[in-house]
């Protein structure tokens, strides 16, 4: 691992530990081992790292949401929409002091850009991956395929957010209505 990995790592260590405001940028440099001005020299401020931490969590996202792919069975919509709900409840809500920190009003705009962030990269995946196989057995009753998956995650985020004890069945039936998904039909 290479030393600005090491920075983003021990970053979202202190976040998840000590949460956002909490942490400097010397507790920073403290946890890797280096100075502050190595610290700078990888990374502008306190804010540059602090997007590069949320690139971390959004590539664990979408390595969640490509495992959830790779095991999906093609043609199942249901058994797709099962096991994709509490994937995105995993991978958006865990409740670690950064992510709670991150929810909070203070830091309203750094969760509006994370949340945009992962709606554009998830409806990108999907997009490019799921969208197409269900295509093969499916008609795609939805036009601006891109933009209705990005504004469907928002959506979703949101109202989960807000909503944290919503039943996942609900969450599927919005999800598969928003689409027009086909649901329950034999697999071809």
């Amino acid at each position: 691992m290479g030393r600005r990995e090491q920075i983003i790592a021990c970053t979202r260590e202190l976040y998840e530990e000590k949460g956002l405001a909490k942490t400097s940028v010397q507790d920073i440099a403290d946890r890797v081992g280096v100075t502050r001005s190595l610290f700078y020299h990888y990374f502008t401020d306190k804010d540059a790292v602090t997007s590069a931490v949320l690139d971390s969590y959004i590539e664990d996202f979408l390595a969640m949401l490509k495992a959830w792919n790779d095991c999906r069975v093609e043609g199942d919509v249901d058994g797709a929409l099962d096991t994709l709900v509490p994937v995105l409840r995993r991978a958006l809500f865990e409740r670690d002091s950064f992510r709670r920190a991150l929810a909070s009003r203070e830091n309203a705009a750094l969760y509006i850009d994370f949340i945009n962030r992962v709606a554009d990269q998830a409806a990108r995946y999907i997009v490019a991956t799921t969208v197409q196989d269900y295509e093969r057995l499916h008609e795609v009753r939805i036009e601006h395929v891109y933009e209705s998956f990005y504004v469907l995650i928002l959506g979703v985020a949101g109202y989960v957010r807000s909503h944290p004890e919503a039943p996942d069945a609900v969450i599927e039936d919005i999800v598969a209505q928003s689409l027009h998904l086909d649901r329950g039909r034999i697999r071809v």
